[in-house]
């Protein structure tokens, strides 16, 4: 099992040996048949209970995992005749948001994502899926003329924030992001939002203000890092996996708060162990929801974004307290 985590050990440790007496047999034409489709059963049973009941950390750690499907993956699998667009027209481009547009199912759309790398090589050029202003600003661009061309936008959430650096600040990182916040609720088209692995503070929100937000089963989305959270409140970051179990970052939190609209599932052992699989629930879950939103108008649109937005959270009048 490539790119294992820590909590999968003992399963991939089973997986070996059964490898093992597999080989064992071809060499030595000893039949283990009985013993290896016995091993099989206990680690399909190991593999349902360790990812049947995953801690917020482990899906943490399953979100950030380096070989989970990018944006630009779901894009070539998802759409067809993608032809990706680049800069703000203002400073540049920034290759940690990725857009375009293409197809999904016949109807053109307008695709837009945060991109990690696969490796260390291109994370670095990607700036590991965290953007600068003029990200944002690319982004809304293709936005607007998919509003001005009456095409549905589909945006796959993927950071861990906009980039904190001093250029980014010195360039208006937080004025783009507010500005995409503001005109994604007035767009006359339908918007569906989907958080694919990390699914990070203000920098994953410019992307977020969607009719439909929907979250791969395996992915998280938050105000801000566990590990940040850890350290403004214990003065630690190793304290992350503490912070994780609070924040409730996790789609099964989430969709239980109705800050999120769906769940997609994935593959068991996450989208990277079966991406074909995942793709193909992407797929459905992308179909029923567009259908629907494409029934409303331009102003029914605007309305239902708003309705959405003003219904999340919780919260007791002061009146019921006394």
């Amino acid at each position: 099992m490539a790119g294992e985590l820590p909590f999968e050990k003992p399963l991939v440790e089973l997986q070996s040996k059964i490898e093992e007496l597999r080989k064992f047999t071809e060499e030595k034409q000893i039949d283990l048949s009985d013993e290896i489709v016995k091993l099989e059963c206990k680690a399909k049973e190991l593999a349902e209970e360790i990812y049947g009941n995953l801690t917020p950390w482990q899906r943490v750690q399953m979100a950030r995992h380096p070989e989970r499907p990018t944006t630009l993956d779901l894009i070539k699998d998802l759409c067809t005749d993608f032809v990706e667009l680049h800069g703000d027209r203002l400073f540049g481009d920034d290759s940690a948001i990725v857009g375009g547009v293409a197809r999904f199912n016949g109807i053109p759309v307008t695709v837009i994502g945060h991109q990690k790398g696969k490796d260390t090589k291109e994370n670095i050029a990607r700036n590991f899926g965290m953007p600068h202003p003029e990200g944002y600003r690319k982004a809304l661009r293709l936005m607007q003329q998919a509003d001005k061309f009456n095409r549905p936008i589909i945006c796959f959430i993927n950071t861990q924030g906009a980039y904190p650096g001093m250029a980014a600040e010195e360039r208006g990182q937080s004025e783009a992001i507010a500005r995409n916040l503001r005109e994604m609720a007035s767009f006359g088209v339908p918007i569906i939002s989907i958080v694919i692995g990390e699914g990070g503070s203000g920098g994953a929100l410019a992307l977020g203000v969607g009719n439909r937000i929907l979250m791969m089963e395996n992915s998280i989305y938050s105000v801000i890092s566990p590990e940040g959270a850890a350290a403004l409140l214990w003065k630690d970051s190793g304290q992350a996996q503490r912070a994780a179990e609070s924040l409730k970052i996790t789609a099964q939190d989430l969709n239980e708060l109705g800050i999120i609209d769906e769940i997609i599932a994935e593959p068991l052992g996450g989208a990277h162990r079966n991406y074909a699989l995942a793709v193909q629930e992407m797929r459905k879950s992308i179909e029923k929801n567009l259908t629907e939103l494409r029934n409303l108008n331009s102003d029914e649109l605007v309305e239902d974004r708003y309705d959405k937005f003003k219904a999340m959270g919780k919260y007791n009048l002061l009146s019921e307290i006394s």
